[in-house]
């Protein structure tokens, strides 16, 4: 039995939590599903498994069961659980947070570009774990040497916006399993190069590591490489030389958004990853050029915000939606859009 991956949101690969599939085999005696786990599956104690049944991500033939339900030959299992923690020391930091809302079981954090969501990667300090390991002190869930508490998803460094980070195992198991079921609703705002046809569109293709650069990602259009994803897309604001969309998410893959739009010809802008850094549309004139490379100083890394965030909530089932406004740097870089374009026939026939 091999686990299958499925990443949680658009930024790194998954190392959160690990999925499988599996049919019961045709000799099997009866047995109850946690001690039938724990004994098949590697680090799978029967309390991690018990706590996943509580959360509904253990299901048989596609309905959550309980922990003394008993396996027979034919039933289908899928199951969701957390990676084994790993021996990695962290240190709290009182690094201060923007909590939109909390409660006992979760709390909803807008995070600021710039902050690493995840230590690694010689990013072991000043990340939004160090921050919650301090805030989160006194949960159980927040010990120093889990370098994941709480996380169910994650956005990139440099994208800023909207997380929900869990407060409980209960919580974050179920969390974690309503992102699997991609029941959550995510909306982002992005600036883009280029003015696209159409008003809506869904973009489709495997994204995996490129072959040539295993620092970045892909779409491989053949589908016979990377991992399913789509991504849903709305023009909000056309400003010339670039345009101003919201883009939805029915997949989480790595850099999702970002290379889905590089895919079809118009990167993120100032995305250095995907060439967004470069002046990929507009005229040749010095003004113009001045002009972009004054914006890029405003906005020093890819316009890409998570605007909105909406699930259950995992203990009353309560529907919840929170949004964040753009931030200072990518509402001031549309609006100096907005006024270039508007003065556009002033400017660039004088030059």
């Amino acid at each position: 039995m091999e686990p299958f991956e499925e990443e949680l949101d658009g930024i790194e690969e998954n190392d959160l939590f690990e999925h499988y599939r599996l049919t019961v085999d045709a000799g099997q005696a009866l047995l109850r599903i946690d001690k039938f786990l724990a004994n098949l599956l590697p680090h799978a104690s029967r309390s991690r498994v018990q706590a996943a049944t509580m959360a509904g991500s253990i299901r048989v033939n596609d309905l959550p069961v309980r922990s003394s339900y008993k396996v027979k030959p034919g039933d289908v299992v899928t199951i969701l659980l957390e990676y084994p923690k790993r021996e990695l020391k962290l240190t709290p930091e009182n690094i201060p947070l923007d909590i939109v809302y909390e409660d006992e079981d979760l709390a909803v954090i807008n995070k600021p570009a710039g902050m690493v969501v995840h230590p690694g990667h010689g990013n072991y300090s000043g990340t939004l774990v160090n921050a919650m390991l301090y805030h989160f002190r006194d949960l159980p869930l927040f010990r120093e040497e889990d370098p994941r508490p709480g996380l169910v998803h994650r956005i990139d460094k440099d994208t800023s916006g909207l997380l929900v980070v869990a407060k409980t195992e209960m919580a974050k198991m179920n969390l974690a399993n309503q992102f699997f079921e991609k029941s959550t609703q995510r909306k982002y705002i992005a600036l883009v190069w280029g003015d696209l046809k159409q008003e809506t569109g869904t973009i489709t293709g495997n994204i995996g590591r490129s072959p040539n650069n295993r620092l970045i990602f892909c779409v491989f259009p053949d589908g016979d490489q990377g991992k399913h994803a789509v991504t849903h897309y709305k023009v909000i604001e056309r400003l010339g030389y670039v345009n101003l969309i919201e883009c939805r998410l029915e997949t989480g893959r790595t850099h999702q958004i970002r290379v889905h739009m590089k895919y079809i010809g118009h990167p993120l802008f100032n995305d250095a990853t995907y060439g967004g850094d470069q002046i990929l549309r507009g005229t040749t004139f010095t003004k113009y050029r001045q002009f972009v490379r004054n914006v890029f100083d405003l906005l020093p890394r890819q316009a890409l915000h998570a605007q909105s965030l909406g699930f259950l909530h995992p203990v009353s089932g309560q529907p919840m939606l929170f949004e964040t406004p753009l931030p200072a740097d990518m509402a001031t870089a549309i609006d100096r859009w907005r006024t270039y374009i508007s003065n556009r026939d002033i400017i660039e026939p004088n030059e």
